[in-house]
C-alpha cells in the first residue's frame, strides 16, 4: 500500500507555488517551511507558530502595504511576528476558501523584492 504523506495540503501547494520560481528551495522546521531564493528568505509557511492556532504564508511586500492589507482586511491578514517591521505580511489559509492565486501573488512579489539582483 502507498505511504500517505503527513505533509499539510497547503504547505504542498504552497510548495508547488514557490519551488516555481527559479533558484528557490524549501527548509522545513517541523510544521513550518522556509522559502529561499539564493540563501534569502522570501517566505515562510506558519502552522500553529508560537501557539498561535493560525496557519498562514508570510511574504514581503512593498512599503506600508503590509499596513494597509491587515487594516484593510484584517480577518485575513496581520502583521507576522519578527518580520511585520522589514515589511512583511502573513496571509490567513485557516479562515474561508484560498485564494491561491492570491497565493501566488504574495509570493510571486515576494520573490522580486528578496531575489539578489543579477
Amino acid at each position: 500500500m502507498p505511504q500517505r504523506s503527513a505533509e499539510d495540503p497547503r504547505l504542498t501547494r504552497v510548495t508547488e507555488i514557490a519551488l516555481a520560481l527559479p533558484d528557490v528551495t524549501r527548509q522545513i522546521y517541523g510544521s513550518h517551511a522556509q522559502f529561499l531564493v539564493r540563501k534569502k528568505t522570501f517566505s515562510y509557511f506558519l502552522d500553529n507558530h508560537h501557539g498561535d492556532g493560525i496557519v498562514a504564508v508570510t511574504g514581503k511586500v512593498l512599503p506600508g502595504d503590509n499596513k494597509a492589507l491587515v487594516e484593510a482586511q484584517p480577518d485575513r491578514f496581520y502583521l507576522p511576528a519578527y518580520v511585520a517591521s522589514r515589511g512583511w505580511v502573513a496571509l490567513r489559509l485557516d479562515v474561508g476558501k484560498i485564494d491561491w492565486e492570491e497565493v501566488r501573488e504574495l509570493l510571486h512579489g515576494s520573490y522580486m523584492l528578496v531575489a539578489p539582483k543579477g
